[in-house]
């Protein structure tokens, strides 16, 4: 076989490089972060490592495409207005700020905009857990009008992640009470709860609600808040180092459940 050439592509946040003929069809795929080969045509697969070596970084293995779970077969099925994994952090502001981005001038910074940025930096940090085999959707829509903004569902459980801006701010916890700087103090920790509580019930499996807090200057907890794991966006990525609770075929299944739309609709 003759004529291969290579074409680099990203599936997932992972990087393939495609094997393809002249006509553009596929022999082959090279997963860098497993090591593996995975061949369409069984009979070519000299060619397709002559072809691939310029770019192998280390031993690999050669075979067939990895027979696909059941959760993987379900994700293939869901249609994509049900499907949430492609929710980038902070979806639902994204929407709202492009339906009505506001005055151009405005006395005080537009509360949506500091909204946002929490919810992209807290979201950019679980995702980059993905390598630890972490998975998180975003802006997951709750009935009402409520969403949760992050799920992160992983080795070490569910938790319902909220993202707050706090940059240099002082942050007070009370009880479920939170309070900003020199703003009112308010229930949030309350809130939290019923949503996880909601996602607990829509999962049928414990979701742990989750506090992340985007630059605060500092964080005083009067009393250790009932189920709330408080974090600054700084300290998430040590989630990664949480396990025991979760088995990688129960993280694949829960993924494929909570990332479809209809899941939540009976919450």
């Amino acid at each position: 076989m003759s004529g291969l050439r290579v074409v680099p592509a990203f599936r997932h946040g992972r990087e393939r490089l495609y094997v393809c003929r002249e006509d553009g069809s596929n022999v082959a795929w090279y997963d860098r972060e497993t090591g593996r080969v995975n061949l369409l045509a069984e009979d070519s697969g000299q060619d397709v490592l002559d072809t691939l070596k310029p770019f192998l970084t280390g031993p690999v293995t050669v075979g067939p495409p990895p027979v696909p779970t059941p959760a993987e077969l379900a994700r293939l099925t869901l249609h994509p207005d049900d499907d949430l994994a492609p929710n980038r952090p902070g979806e639902a502001l994204l929407v709202a700020l492009e339906r009505d981005p506001g005055p151009a001038r405005r006395l005080r910074p537009d509360p949506r905009r500091r909204a946002l940025a929490a919810e992209q930096t807290v979201g950019g940090a679980l995702d980059g857990l993905e390598g630890a085999g972490w998975h998180t959707l975003h802006s997951v829509p709750l009935p009402g009008g409520d969403r949760v903004h992050h799920l992160l569902i992983g080795p070490g459980g569910l938790f319902a992640v909220h993202a707050l801006y706090a940059r240099k701010t002082r942050v007070l916890v009370a009880g479920p009470m939170v309070t900003l700087g020199r703003r009112e103090a308010e229930p949030l920790l309350r809130r939290l709860r019923a949503d996880a509580d909601r996602a607990s019930y829509a999962l049928t499996a414990e979701v742990r609600p989750l506090l992340a807090l985007l630059g605060p200057a500092e964080v005083t907890v009067t009393a250790e808040p009932r189920g709330v794991r408080i974090l600054a966006d700084t300290e998430l990525a040590g989630l990664a180092r949480l396990g025991g609770v979760l088995k990688p075929a129960d993280v694949e299944a829960l993924h494929g459940m909570a990332r479809d739309r209809n899941t939540w609709g009976r919450v």
